[in-house]
């Protein structure tokens, strides 16, 4: 049975539209992606997302964000997958790169990064590692 991994392949689109220096991606939206839209662009790792149409089906569009002509996000990775989840508790959220980068969680308060989820102290998903 085949199994599709729709968070990471919108996160290979992210990471691949920085590759290819791209001002903008778009992809097809979900609740999913439009959170960790917000969670990327409320610490600065995108410029801005909004909701479309293209042909009658509903998309996002990424406006990626470059400083002096370098990628604001320099890598991005899947830490859970389908086949194999992995959960933490607020204690036990690891930091990126010793706090440089963040974590984004899925949660019973909805999507949040691993400082509001420490704040508000709950674990949960870990989706993906941003730096």
């Amino acid at each position: 049975m085949a199994s599709h991994d729709t968070i990471g392949d919108y996160l290979t689109i992210i990471r691949n539209g920085y590759s290819a220096d791209l001002s903008t991606v778009t992809a097809q939206w979900s609740k999913v992606r439009e959170g960790i839209a917000r969670i990327l662009k409320d610490n600065g790792y995108v410029s801005d997302y909004a909701k479309g149409e293209r042909e009658g089906l509903p998309v996002l569009v990424i406006t990626l964000k470059y400083v002096n002509r370098a990628p604001a996000l320099t890598g991005i990775k899947r830490v859970s997958s389908p086949g194999r989840r992995v959960y933490a508790g607020y204690s036990e959220i690891p930091k990126v790169i010793g706090g440089m980068g963040i974590s984004i969680l899925t949660t019973s308060h909805g999507l949040l990064s691993d400082r509001e989820a420490r704040l508000q102290k709950t674990g949960g998903e870990l989706l993906a590692q941003v730096w």
